[in-house]
């Protein structure tokens, strides 16, 4: 007797492939190359405009490459373009960002590392009146408390210093940096405070030796914003200090708009890459830490 066999069609299990070329995946990443050209085409024009010489560039091609690759302007924005009577490029005006930006960065993220672990592990009456009172100071315009801290740093004698801008970098950092880490502190475990308060830890032994290796991600998105506003910053630089200790933007700020001699653009366009140098890079070197912070608790409530 012949066996009789049934063939029956296996249908495949799982979710149907999408198409690589649908309408959804056309439109999404059409959007995002175009908001990329968007954001690139500029800085693409900077680079080769300060590679070129200024013969070049007065062939009026802004787009194109550039035909004979020189770094003479890169040299001269770094020692030789006039910022005011001083000739000596941005090399001073870096100095003084670095002396600037070093203990600005670390004063106010200790402090407000320490102030957001106080305000969401160890509670005290009117704590949340403080803090409600600090994150109010975040919203603050800037432009209200120019003159009232004119004053207080010309009678503290920090008027044109490089530490009264420090002071002030580390003060209206306070808020923003406090909330980001009550935030992260507020969603580490409760019983793993409680524990260690039960084996006897301190105030200061349970921040040093679990909350702060606990808090590396967060660190990493205080000093990112940190650098790249106090590195930025213009108005406080041009207020706050004087010629002999302007930070690099201010500097920047007078090779641009400089109305003697020649209009050096291709000087102009490496000044200001050299000056976007340093946010970047910190930026680009712990990005990965930056998006693990903003993730795990920077932004919760």
């Amino acid at each position: 007797m012949a066996d009789l066999t049934t063939n029956t069609a296996v249908e495949p299990r799982g979710p149907k492939l999408k198409k690589a070329f649908s309408r959804t995946n056309i439109f999404l990443y059409g959007t995002l190359i175009m908001v990329s050209m968007y954001y690139l085409l500029p800085l693409y024009v900077m680079i080769v405009t300060s590679l070129k010489g200024m013969p070049e560039i007065r062939l009026g091609n802004v787009f194109g490459p550039p035909m004979d690759i020189t770094f003479e302007p890169w040299v001269r924005a770094w020692s030789e373009a006039c910022t005011g009577i001083n000739c000596d490029g941005l090399s001073r005006g870096f100095g003084n960002s670095v002396r600037i930006l070093i203990p600005s960065v670390l004063l106010s993220i200790a402090i407000a590392s320490v102030n957001g672990y106080a305000l969401s592990n160890w509670k005290f009456k009117g704590s949340e009146v403080f803090f409600t009172i600090l994150i109010i100071g975040a919203f603050i315009p800037y432009q209200t408390m120019l003159y009232p801290i004119v004053i207080m740093l010309r009678e503290m004698g920090l008027m044109g210093s490089i530490w009264g801008l420090v002071l002030v970098h580390t003060v209206f950092g306070m808020p923003i940096l406090t909330l980001l880490f009550r935030n992260y502190f507020s969603s580490i475990p409760e019983e793993l405070f409680k524990a260690a308060r039960v084996d006897g830890a301190g105030f200061w032994q349970i921040y040093f030796q679990i909350m702060v290796p606990m808090a590396l991600p967060i660190f990493v998105v205080a000093i990112i914003l940190q650098v790249t506003g106090i590195w930025n910053d213009f108005l406080f630089g041009v207020i706050y200090t004087k010629p002999a200790t302007y930070p690099m933007t201010v500097q920047l700020n007078n090779i641009v708009n400089s109305v003697q001699g020649v209009k050096e653009y291709n000087v102009n366009m490496a000044a200001t890459l050299l000056t976007g140098l340093v946010p970047l890079v910190i930026y680009f070197a712990s990005g990965k830490l930056f998006v693990r912070g903003i993730a795990a608790g920077a932004v919760k409530g």
